[in-house]
């Protein structure tokens, strides 16, 4: 049993490290609020 907890902390654990990995890739990119978003594709026709 704990070879099958250990097998989906070690998942979830690198699951984790990728997220991160992107975080830090992403770290410089522009910054949009949530509202201005939304109302870019309101804008665009978006639904």
């Amino acid at each position: 049993m704990s070879d099958i907890v250990n097998a989906a902390v070690e998942q979830a654990l690198a699951e984790d490290a990728e997220d991160l990995k992107a975080f830090k890739a992403r770290k410089h990119e522009a910054e949009f609020a949530f509202d201005d978003v939304v109302n870019l594709l309101n804008r665009n026709s978006v639904d």
